[in-house]
């Protein structure tokens, strides 16, 4: 688990050093989604608050997809759904997807755990990860959207706002991509603009 002095947001002077999309390619990366230093700002004053927020680092203490822990899968749904709007300039609720983004999958359990409470997390763990947000948070109505709807099409929910499409989108994207890290050699994302890399 990360530490709580090492999870904390870095500076935007370190953030835009980092290599934020890698995959070896004879030293060139495939897709160019940096954005630029005014936007990441944005991002990590909106995203800070969370980061620095308890229950929110003990998301690290559950797997999520292959290797990758709740806490990093959430925050780069959360990363990717912004730059996703940012790079096609989509009119979007900058603290909505940021923040619904990070709070998508905030069950707080190992759903890995073959037992019945968990038998379908799929289905469940939206109404639980509301249930615990709103329980920390005050949410907008589209943050609550975003949150009870990223499952779709599993549940039969569809997303009413742009900000819960994007993130259901990117969501499925992040989630396949953490499974194919188990394959020798694959890396989707190496570093995320809040936490240290995973080297």
């Amino acid at each position: 688990m990360y530490a709580l002095d090492r999870v904390l947001c870095i500076s935007l002077d370190e953030a835009t050093a980092m290599p934020w999309y890698s995959i070896p390619d004879g030293g060139k990366d495939r897709l160019d989604l940096k954005i630029k230093p005014e936007k990441l700002e944005i991002y990590l004053k909106t995203i800070k608050p969370l980061m620095e927020y308890e229950p929110i680092l003990k998301m690290d203490s559950y797997k999520q997809h292959g290797r990758t822990s709740c806490l990093r899968h959430s925050l780069a749904v959360s990363y990717y759904s912004f730059v996703v709007c940012t790079k096609l300039h989509i009119r979007f609720d900058t603290a909505a997807l940021i923040r619904g983004g990070m709070l998508h999958d905030f069950f707080l359990y190992d759903w890995h755990n073959h037992d019945q409470a968990h038998r379908w997390h799929g289905f469940i763990h939206p109404k639980v990860a509301l249930k615990n947000a709103q329980e920390h948070f005050d949410l907008s109505e589209r943050e609550r959207d975003i949150i009870s709807k990223h499952m779709w099409p599993l549940t039969p929910w569809f997303p009413c706002f742009r900000e819960s499409l994007i993130v259901c989108l990117v969501d499925k994207v992040c989630s396949v991509a953490e499974m194919l890290e188990a394959l020798p050699g694959y890396r989707f994302y190496t570093s995320l603009p809040a936490l240290p890399s995973e080297g």
